[in-house]
């Protein structure tokens, strides 16, 4: 998503950049008629059938990172980490964050010295915007660059693959089965062992690294039937929880889950072995490249649409999500278009 990722132009990971994207907006603007809606209503459904697949954006990101970021050719010295990479980073996130604040306190009419120095105070204590939390996680991603690329350049096959299995153990299973018995009778330093969200997504980029160099299952077959096995549990899991619960219950739509790297798993296979035409892959390049700008930006386009009535639960769900959610992809590449003819914008704020 962010600049560092572009590197050089590898047509199959900016597909993989691109479907993450727009499933980045889908899974916004689906998620106000899931988590508002009533369990169990047509609406509702429909949006968790949205949201369920949409839950696979952030991984994809990570997996696309692995993939060009841990190249055994890329080099990546100290220097240019903390002097490049992490400072556009935290500038981008600090500028779009700062953006965020002043405006929804203008809306509230609050845009007063005691309430922007407020704002400051929150700024800087990483306070931000929720979808944000991406961000947050990719400075720690990125600060384990040097480590990771070690892991990366020297472990052979199998040892690469043990270290998956030890990952996706301890920081995908472990988190999906915690809930359930036998697993709420530990207590202690076993409950410890399970990875947190920002550690595991390290892992979703040592897999996208894995799976560009040694492509375990090169057909669409497999990653279709892998896909729809992921999608399936995450429906079907999230409707059970939500009925236990008597609220819509989101354990089984967490990126760190097993249905969700199970669908995410899938659709980068799909996206290595489906072809796409010319146009296909011209329009994917161009996502691909305002990728960032997009995710910045669209949260604004989805509050303003709010307020100007534009709501997917206002209408039939199942064409407003994706409509919506195409609208909001389309203001914010003509966003990106003007921006990016901005050097010093293009370089360090999308």
């Amino acid at each position: 998503m962010i600049s560092s990722m572009r590197f050089f132009r590898d047509e199959k990971i900016d597909t993989v950049k691109a479907v993450a994207i727009w499933n980045v907006v889908l899974c916004h603007v689906a998620a106000a008629p899931f988590s508002g809606g009533t369990v169990g209503t047509a609406p509702w459904y429909v949006a968790l059938l949205w949201t369920s697949f949409a839950h696979m954006c952030v991984p994809l990101f990570f997996m696309a990172s692995g993939a060009l970021l841990l190249k055994p050719e890329k080099e990546l010295t100290l220097k240019k980490l903390y002097t490049q990479n992490l400072p556009r980073i935290l500038a981008a996130l600090f500028f779009w964050a700062l953006c965020y604040k002043l405006l929804f306190l203008k809306l509230m009419d609050s845009l007063t010295l005691p309430d922007v120095a407020d704002a400051v105070k929150h700024l800087l204590l990483f306070h931000h915007e929720e979808h944000f939390y991406y961000l947050h996680i990719t400075i720690l991603a990125y600060a384990a660059l040097p480590v990771t690329q070690l892991v990366a350049r020297y472990a052979d096959k199998r040892l690469l693959e043990y270290t998956l299995a030890l990952w996706f153990l301890l920081g995908i299973l472990y988190p999906t089965v915690r809930t359930f018995w036998p697993f709420t009778l530990l207590s202690g330093v076993p409950v410890q062992w399970r990875m947190n969200m920002t550690y595991a997504s390290i892992g979703y980029m040592l897999l996208g690294h894995y799976l560009s160099v040694y492509h375990p299952w090169p057909n669409r077959r497999t990653s279709g039937i892998v896909l729809l096995s992921g999608f399936l549990l995450t429906f079907l899991g999230t409707c059970f929880a939500s009925y236990a619960a008597g609220r819509p219950d989101g354990h089984f739509l967490e990126g760190m889950g097993v249905p969700v790297f199970l669908v995410a798993l899938g659709m980068w296979g799909l996206c290595q072995t489906v072809k796409v035409s010319l146009n296909g892959r011209k329009l994917a390049t161009f996502l691909s490249r305002a990728s960032f700008c997009i995710y910045l930006t669209h949260i604004f386009f989805l509050q303003a649409f709010a307020r100007w009535g534009l709501r997917a639960v206002d209408g039939p769900v199942l064409l407003a999500v994706p409509a919506i959610s195409g609208l909001i992809v389309c203001c914010c590449c003509v966003v990106y278009v003007v921006l990016s003819r901005v050097p010093v914008v293009r370089r360090w704020l999308i």
